[in-house]
């Protein structure tokens, strides 16, 4: 298992109704596919070898004894092969006749699996030929294609040798109230596997698409789904064939539905991303008390000779071969385009309703903030708008104070006065020259000197004026600084890291830029417009260092600490999932393949890990401010973090790659 991840493939073959020997074929052809392509365990849809639509002919001795030794076929074809196969077969105790799962590997049928919940309604009559998985006799042995099989009513749980543990259902299971997958999952599965037989109606897909999405999510599993398709009798139905992989509730791989040629849909599932949403998720914890499948199944790889599964794949150790059979977005924070809008609406409103009760709760109709005509203290000017107007407060309770100093451009410089005024607030303009020259003379500091405590005695100057000025006015100062500064620390301990309600806390950088585009293209006037799009262009800069010769930023952050879409990656793997340096270094190889080459990538993974350890103690004493999304740093809540902890373990990995 790489990099934690296992490939897995959701097949829909051809198939012939009742001819088993062709099906059989099929199956062989997508299991070698799936084979060459370094998958390691493959679905196929229910009913598979027979045919799902064969009705009475279930009731047929030749068709079931033809079906049983399909799946002796089968275990001679995997026999040196190292896919896991999970085939639809009925199958004959003697007593009554089951709809099956059958788990084969390395030549070996480890289980059958009886479907539980059987339709009997509309076009499906299951009960007319299948008895259910609660009628089997517990610990029944049968006979099945020259093994011994033990039939229980229980769910069945398949552990691999690299851990990974797995579930299978059929089909009308997850459209239970409770279904089977519940307890896998619950009981350790990882993976959950459904041999499906769902026919086409009108609205069915999308209702089948949201079941599947949600159970994924609910289990916090990888829900992989084979449903059949194009050679099933369209006597009264059509089955359109679906080959879907879910990754708690996130879509990985949708067949093509109709399609008249088989399909093999395969997707790299993450199981360690899996593990660490069910630790942190205490609720998933509880539930899982008592849970406990009859039996975990270990399918052993064989002895000799066979290429591992490791060797096989494309999932190498060596990065430059690497390639996934998944999506790895460079931008994880930023919505998907088609929520774009909505998502930063409701971003907004969280914002505005933080701030909202804050001010409510101190009797405040005044807020001071600090604008620089950079992209963070304007996003929190249009937060600090968008709440007075819902509150019916006057904008000029909004006190903007821009602060010049030795590095103030008069891009910057305008682009704030111009928004402040567009946007009807009280303006304040403090130049701070001359104080801090002051306190150069106070401390014995040459000012020609642009050191760590010449840029930070700009940065508590203008903190000290804007906690002054909102003593004298009875407001709150808003804070500016989002969450890329805060990960990173690049921000002026008790300058403008601290203010009374920190409205950006958990935003970073890289969404900073996209709710500012939306109100420029939503919410405000043209010259509005071309203010906020000229300050989403201006360079990132704290401007404490003088401007170049022909006035422009000369001090550039990303410069300095690297850019922020490769911090705001890092620090969303790290956070959200507990990823080592390794696997994020091989995640952001991907995602940023033709963006940054491999030793950019390095030193800026160095650099942010050994920032993140260092700069604990300013995130140990933030402000108040509201939670966004699902990574914060705030230390009351999502991360508490000793400050004088060593990162000695992750710089030593980052050095290795």
């Amino acid at each position: 298992m790489d990099y934690g991840m296992i490939r897995v493939a959701a097949a829909v073959p051809s198939v012939k109704v009742a001819d088993v020997k062709y099906n059989v074929e099929q199956i062989r052809r997508q299991v070698q596919e799936a084979e060459e392509e370094g998958v390691q365990i493959v679905v196929f849809p229910e009913l598979c070898l027979t045919g799902y639509t064969c009705q009475d002919l279930f009731a047929q001795r030749l068709l079931l004894e033809e079906a049983e030794k399909g799946v002796a076929d089968l275990m001679d074809f995997t026999a040196d092969k190292q896919v896991t196969v999970i085939v639809g077969i009925p199958v004959d105790t003697g007593k009554i006749l089951l709809n099956c799962a059958a788990v084969i590997a390395q030549g070996t049928l480890f289980a059958l699996i009886p479907k539980t919940y059987l339709p009997n309604y509309g076009e499906f009559y299951e009960k007319r030929w299948f008895a259910s998985a609660q009628d089997v006799n517990e610990g029944e042995i049968l006979n099945y294609a020259g093994n011994a099989i033990a039939l229980t009513k229980r769910p069945l749980l398949f552990e691999l040798e690299d851990g990974v543990k797995f579930g299978v259902e059929i089909c009308e299971d997850v459209w239970a109230p409770v279904p089977p997958s519940n307890h896998l999952a619950l009981a350790g599965a990882d993976l959950i596997f459904n041999l499906s037989a769902s026919d086409e109606l009108i609205g069915k897909h999308d209702y089948l698409k949201s079941l599947l999405a949600q159970q994924s999510a609910r289990t916090m599993s990888a829900y992989v789904y084979s449903s059949c398709g194009f050679g099933e009798s369209t006597q009264d139905v059509v089955y359109g064939g679906n080959a879907i992989v879910y990754e708690n509730g996130r879509l990985l791989h949708e067949g093509e539905r109709f399609s008249f040629a088989p399909q093999l849909g395969i997707a790299d599932v993450d199981v360690e991303l899996l593990r660490a949403e069910r630790r942190r998720n205490t609720t998933f914890v509880n539930a899982q008390r008592g849970e406990m499948a009859s039996q975990v199944i270990c399918l052993k790889q064989l002895e000799g000779e066979v290429p591992s599964a490791a060797s096989r794949s494309s999932i190498h150790p060596d990065l430059s071969d690497l390639h996934l059979y998944r999506e790895i977005n460079p931008h994880p924070f930023i919505p998907q385009s088609e929520n774009m809008q909505r998502a930063c609406e409701e971003i907004f409103n969280i914002q505005v309703a933080g701030l909202a009760k804050r001010l409510v709760h101190t009797w405040s109709k005044t807020v001071v903030v600090g604008i620089s005509g950079g992209l963070d203290s304007t996003l929190a000017l249009l937060v600090c708008v968008k709440t007075f107007d819902k509150l019916g407060y006057d904008r000029k309770g909004i006190v903007g104070v821009t602060m010049p100093g030795f590095g103030t451009t008069d891009r910057t410089y305008n682009n704030a006065i111009s928004l402040m005024q567009r946007l009807g607030i009280t303006i304040r303009e403090v130049n701070i020259a001359k104080a801090v020259m002051q306190h150069f003379e106070d401390i014995g500091h040459d000012p020609k000197v642009h050191d760590v405590a010449y840029e930070n005695s700009q940065a508590r100057e203008r903190t000290q004026i804007l906690m002054d000025l909102t003593n004298e006015l009875g407001g709150l100062v808003i804070g500016t600084g989002d969450l890329s500064e805060l990960a990173l620390g690049w921000a002026t301990y008790n300058g403008d890291h601290m203010s009374m309600y920190g409205v950006n806390a958990s935003i970073p950088k890289t969404l900073i830029r996209y709710l500012v585009r939306y109100v420029a293209e939503s919410g405000v006037d043209e010259s509005s417009r071309a203010i906020l799009l000229d300050i989403i262009d201006t360079p990132i800069s704290p401007e404490l260092i003088p401007a170049d010769e022909l006035g422009n930023i000369k001090q550039k952050t990303e410069d300095l600490v690297g850019p922020y879409e490769l911090h705001d990656f890092f620090l969303y793997y790290a956070l959200r999932y507990g990823f080592r340096p390794r696997k994020i270094f091989m995640l952001a190889k991907l995602a940023f393949k033709e963006a940054y080459d491999d030793a950019v990538i390095k030193k800026w993974l160095t650099i942010f890990f050994r920032r993140f350890f260092s700069q604990q103690f300013k995130r140990s004493c933030l402000p108040d401010g509201p939670k966004v999304g699902s990574v914060s740093l705030s230390p009351r809540g999502d991360w508490r973090m000793p400050s004088d902890a060593s990162c000695a373990l992750w710089l030593a990995e980052c050095e290795a790659l």
